[in-house]
């Protein structure tokens, strides 16, 4: 191997360097431990208490009611002449059975049909959710490989330019070079230096925020294999994907949920005109004991009732607000469709996007291949010429950077190309575990 290649292979990890977690593992990490995530799971969980709670409002309501008291009478009765009245205190106790079944509520029927919906919403909504979380950890996590590339690239390019310094010197001790060769060569090892800084600040930040998806500091993190490949999207049709986006998107079934709950609310309000008939049954038992009044002779009392009947209820006018409330559904209908229509472009825009990303991901992947192959050659056509005299220490030192910050941009444009897949998937829907691990396959 070249002098170059030897240390960018020790740097980078080519030679026995032990990774521990993988994409999918830190995926599980963050699942069991990102706050964000666990906000939507426990929201999933309320949504769907949703439809229990509508499911009530067609069911029977019971009541059961007591009651004790002790009461004390002091009567006048006139003329009194001819009744003396008097005083009296007796103890009186009594229970009841109170149901209430209803036959016709279209209120409550409406409200019951717009829990499913809302149920729906709910499980879209924590489809995004799931999706989020697949790409905010595939972002932070090939974030953090990157900061660790480039750092180490930065310690690769000291080490060179170190020596290109050693030599600058040495040629300037013998006479076959300048003062200037050496000046700058210093003056590009005290840039990179402070660039080093720089970039180890950059990946302690990446890995803090890796860190608060998965609630512990990121150790060795697996980075691309050897075996990485590219792969076109298939169908290689943009509109296709367009087309499955609009089918299967969550945003958009979220939006059309919202939408449809919109025209449930119209008829609900429209329902409040409408009578309600409810079969009511009731059972109740009093007792009273002792005193003239409260029983006869002071003996006591006990009277049991029984009913069941059917109960009509018709409101007649309630001060405009049953109408007012109708207009208003009516208004957030019409703007639930609109932003039914917006999801719907949105989302296209979106899928187009992702599409696009995949496609120029792959492009530039391949022409940063071909860069780093010729930037290869230059340096070394350039410490060719440095040692024939026909170049500078300072086209050397260009020739360096050149290689390094093309193997940098290299890096990113293949981790920005698998996130772009991951995008792509989640446009249409599809964003899963499974999906994930495709992508952890390249990891090694």
């Amino acid at each position: 191997m070249k002098p170059l290649q030897l240390i960018l292979a020790a740097l980078l990890g080519v030679n026995g360097w032990a990774y521990g977690a993988d994409l999918l593992e830190t995926f599980r990490a963050a699942q069991a431990n990102d706050p964000v995530f666990a906000s939507a799971r426990a929201a999933r969980q309320a949504g769907l208490e949703k439809l229990p709670q509508g499911r009530s409002l067609l069911m029977p309501t019971i009541n059961f009611t007591a009651n004790s008291a002790y009461n004390n009478i002091d009567a006048a009765y006139f003329p009194s002449t001819l009744y003396a009245g008097g005083q009296d205190s007796y103890n009186s106790h009594g229970y009841g059975l109170h149901l209430v079944q209803p036959l016709f509520r279209q209120q409550n029927w409406v409200t019951y049909t717009e829990t499913e919906l809302q149920v729906v919403q709910t499980e879209a909504q924590f489809m995004v959710a799931e999706q989020d979380l697949v790409l905010r950890v595939a972002q932070a996590y090939f974030d953090v490989l990157i900061a660790q590339d480039t750092v180490q690239l930065a310690e690769a390019q000291k080490i060179a330019i170190s020596e290109q310094l050693e030599q600058a010197k040495r040629n300037f001790d013998v006479g076959s070079a300048t003062i200037t060769d050496t000046l700058e060569a210093q003056a590009r090892y005290d840039l990179t230096s402070a660039q080093q800084l720089s970039v180890q600040n950059d990946l302690e930040i990446k890995r803090r925020a890796l860190q608060q998806l998965i609630n512990e500091m990121p150790q060795d993190l697996k980075p691309l294999g050897s075996d990485f490949k590219l792969e076109a999207p298939q169908p290689v049709d943009m509109e296709k994907w367009v087309e499955e986006a609009r089918l299967n998107n969550p945003q958009i079934a979220i939006a059309r949920a919202v939408s449809e709950l919109a025209e449930k609310e119209v008829t609900r309000s429209r329902g409040e005109h409408y009578p309600t008939v409810d079969l009511v049954a009731s059972y109740t038992k009093n007792k009273s004991y002792g005193g003239t009044f409260g029983g006869s002779g002071g003996i006591g009392s006990e009277t049991t009732l029984k009913s069941v009947g059917v109960q009509l209820n018709l409101p007649l006018f309630q001060g405009g607000v049953v109408n007012s409330r109708w207009r208003e559904a009516e208004s957030n209908y019409e703007r639930s469709k609109q932003e039914l229509e917006n999801a719907h472009r949105t989302v296209a825009t979106q899928a187009r996007q992702a599409y696009l990303g995949v496609v120029s991901g792959m492009a530039r992947v391949e022409a940063l291949q071909q860069a780093l192959a010729s930037s290869e050659s230059v340096l070394q056509a350039s410490k060719l010429g440095q040692q024939v005299g026909v170049r500078t220490n300072l086209d050397v030192l260009n020739a360096q950077q050149q290689l390094f910050s093309t193997r940098r941009d290299l890096y990113q444009s293949q981790y920005n190309y698998l996130v772009s897949q991951l995008r792509l998937k989640a446009a249409v829907g599809k964003l899963t575990e499974e999906e994930l691990a495709k992508v952890n396959q390249s990891l090694h």
